[in-house]
């Protein structure tokens, strides 16, 4: 578990890592770069690249170690769904979220069919907040999927968001977040589809909160929208005091 620099949540728990690219959202990883990174400064458990998924059991017992409650990003550096991943697994993973229920824990997937399809099988807390990625408008079918969980907040992370989303369907959904996309190569994005989620989100009552515009420096761009910031997040939970 690590401080984490991304501005909706406070800290990062990576009990699997490695991944596999699905889509368009995929072409230029965050995850990917930073494994790579890792694997050069010799940390263990990047050992294997980024294209080897790997559960990391000793990882497990890590939120125990935090008694104050905090925001926690889950599998920054993989995905949970991740066909690769033992549904057995997956459910140890999800047993140290009910356990740690003074925590809020952010699960985000590309793997939506398979998280539908397994999402019977695990127990949701109400301290587990359940995400998509959708990048565009091809793959927003990931959000009927989400939908049918029985996460108590579901959220989207339309990043890098490098399409429009004009028409989405927000019943039951949470909280939706949108950034562009950094790096040495960025796909471009509109204020215009920016502009048109948010309309969205406000007229569905949801949460938004706008990550960043991206580009090659994502600090310059900075994250104004309309000549201010948006930071909306879903109700949390109260958390059990120990």
């Amino acid at each position: 578990m690590a401080q984490s620099s991304i501005e909706w949540t406070e800290l990062t728990w990576n009990p699997t890592t490695g991944c596999t690219k699905i889509s368009q959202g995929c072409k230029y990883c965050y995850a990917e770069v930073m494994t790579r990174r890792l694997q050069a400064m010799g940390i263990e458990k990047y050992k294997d690249g980024f294209n080897v998924v790997r559960t990391q059991p000793e990882e497990l017992l890590r939120p125990y170690e935090w008694k104050k409650p905090k925001i926690i990003f889950v599998n920054s550096m993989s995905d949970l769904f991740h066909p690769e991943v033992p549904l057995d697994y997956i459910k140890m993973v999800f047993a140290v979220m009910n356990d740690c229920r003074q925590h809020q824990f952010q699960v985000l997937t590309k793997r939506a069919e398979r998280l539908a399809d397994v999402a019977n099988e695990l127990v949701w807390t109400e301290n587990i907040w359940m995400g998509v990625s959708v990048e565009n408008q091809k793959v927003a079918d990931r959000i009927d999927f989400l939908r049918i969980t029985p996460a108590r907040v579901k959220f989207l992370s339309l990043e890098p968001l490098i399409g429009p989303l004009p028409s989405l369907n927000l019943s039951g959904i949470d909280w939706v977040i949108v950034g562009g996309e950094s790096g040495r190569k960025p796909r471009p994005i509109k204020s215009d589809w920016v502009l048109e989620i948010k309309n969205q989100c406000e007229k569905s009552k949801v949460a938004f909160f706008f990550k960043q515009w991206g580009g090659t420096n994502k600090k310059k761009s900075g994250r104004l929208l309309d000549g201010r910031t948006y930071d909306e997040m879903p109700k949390l939970m109260r958390p059990i005091a120990f």
